[in-house]
């Protein structure tokens, strides 16, 4: 018997990407019915899919090796109460499909003995005997031992490691896994939530549960009121999910302009160099002031110095929203450039204070099921990275590109993590490019787009100094990009000092 699955589902359970299949439904090659598709149709596109390839055994696996430890078993499985909460509906919803099937039973065997009763009573023997063999041919086939699909079979397995959580009115869906709240897996899978402090103080992640159960995983200060723990609404930052699938009622950010101004005193926790022009300066938040960002925006990084005087400067985020309270710049040395002179002058350690400011920008992802292409210049890499992770989150783009332009022999700093992401996601690719001139790289660029891409139906993220920008704007809008599927980011060149 076929199973019904959703896109989230089955996307995890043969292996690929949300936007592999949603392409596949856009293309006509998969079939959906009332938003859901079927085992069978799965099972007919992936005639090959294999239990132990879908690496769902292996994880479970793993977590037997003492070796991982901990930190393993609290990534991939939920807390033992959480974990027996799951088992329990799911137990539950075994048991009610067990009643039915013997209260159907009963039914059955009732209607026999009817007929047959019937049948001594002298009514028409012919169609009496037909009714009867119909009856019994069914209930054979009814009782009949049929080997689950291996779809169904993961399917069940999935539902108690991993919890589905849909999101009301949006629609959107993510899983939650090991100890994560609410809050955290929605962050993790690129949802732009509403929350404040993350640590149930403040109540801003107030959530409506519309269908399904959830469990507090840790103490929370706020105080619900009477009505409205009796209309269902809980903190997302302090629960988790405790029946296999959840329903929530919530209102998500649209874009830019539903993230709010932030003052926020950050801690140093690292300088680290990338290489001898470039340093990655890592911040962390407070547990209890967190910054709320999208992927792409810039914050002011302020600096209070001895001599009273103030260094301010506006960088792009590097690190991605899911990841709240450590947050990454690339700075490049610069002359020109207060704050960058006073990091590579070790003038900032760890421990030190910086106050953060913002976010601001709108070079954030579009709402769009094309394929993404990003290109960026020298540091112009840091929101596009911080763009990546987050469509990687999102996981509905079937396919990222990458064109990194360096002008410098330092330039591809992070040339590493490219690497490792073209070699554990078939979805991205990347090229590396090298040139002193910003303009004339630009266009070397958008020739090595066109060499690699083989549609303009795509949306293009452009990042690095104005000429670059620029250069390569001009070129995609004269190869016959559409300007609304351009989104550009200009950086600006440091002024030197400010009061």
């Amino acid at each position: 018997m076929s199973h019904w699955l959703t896109i989230w589902r089955a996307a995890q359970l043969v292996g690929v990407s949300r936007g592999t299949l949603q392409q596949q439904v856009r293309s006509g090659a998969m079939v959906l019915t009332e938003g859901l598709v079927s085992t069978d149709e799965l099972l007919r596109l992936y005639p090959g899919v294999q239990l132990e390839e879908s690496g769902l055994l292996e994880r479970v696996a793993h977590i037997r090796d003492e070796a991982f430890g901990k930190r393993l078993r609290e990534r991939l499985l939920p807390s033992q109460e959480v974990l027996a909460q799951r088992l329990f509906h799911q137990t539950q919803e075994l048991a009610d499909v067990r009643r039915w099937l013997q209260r159907y039973h009963a039914l059955v065997i009732a209607l026999q003995a009817r007929i047959h009763a019937l049948q001594d009573d002298g009514a028409t023997p012919l169609a009496l005997s037909e009714l009867q063999d119909f009856v019994d041919q069914g209930l054979a086939q009814a009782l009949a031992t049929e080997q689950a699909d291996l779809l169904t079979v993961m399917d069940d397995m999935l539902k108690v490691m991993t919890a589905q959580v849909t999101v009301r009115p949006s629609g959107h869906q993510f899983c939650v896994e090991g100890h994560a709240t609410l809050l955290q897996a929605g962050l993790l899978a690129g949802l732009k939530l509403n929350y404040g402090c993350g640590n149930g103080t403040c109540g801003m992640c107030k959530v409506r549960v519309i269908s399904g159960e959830v469990a507090r995983t840790r103490p929370c200060d706020y105080p619900l009121s009477e009505a409205e723990r009796a209309q269902g609404y809980t903190l997302a930052c302090a629960h988790t999910a405790a029946s296999s699938e959840l329903t929530l009622e919530l209102l998500e950010a649209s874009g830019p302009q539903d993230i709010p101004q932030q003052q926020i005193v950050t801690t140093v926790r690292a300088v680290t160099p990338l290489a001898p022009g470039t340093r990655l300066l890592h911040l962390q938040t407070p547990r209890s002031h967190r910054l709320r960002f999208l992927a792409g925006q810039s914050v002011t990084l302020g600096l209070n110095r001895t001599d009273g005087s103030d260094v301010h400067a506006l960088y792009p985020i590097a690190s991605c929203p899911c990841d709240d309270r450590n947050l990454h710049f690339f700075i490049e040395r610069h002359a020109r450039d207060p704050f960058a002179r006073q990091l590579f002058s070790d003038g900032i350690q760890p421990g030190d204070s910086v106050t953060v400011w913002g976010p601001v920008g709108d070079f954030v992802l579009a709402d769009s099921a094309r394929p993404l292409v990003f290109a960026a210049c020298d540091t112009g890499f840091a929101p596009v990275k911080s763009l990546i992770e987050h469509a990687l989150a999102l996981d509905n783009a079937p396919s990222l590109s990458l064109f990194w332009l360096a002008t410098r022999p330092d330039g591809h700093f992070l040339a590493n993590q490219c690497r490792a992401w073209s070699e554990a996601l078939d979805l991205f690719e990347y090229e590396l490019l090298a040139d002193p001139d910003v303009t004339f790289g630009a266009l070397q660029l958008a020739q090595a787009m066109r060499a690699d891409l083989f549609e303009i139906d795509c949306d293009f993220y452009l990042a690095g100094p104005a000429a670059f920008v620029e250069a390569l704007d001009a070129e995609l809008r004269a190869a016959g990009v559409p300007a609304a599927q351009i989104l550009t980011l200009m950086l600006a060149e440091p002024v030197g000092e400010m009061a």
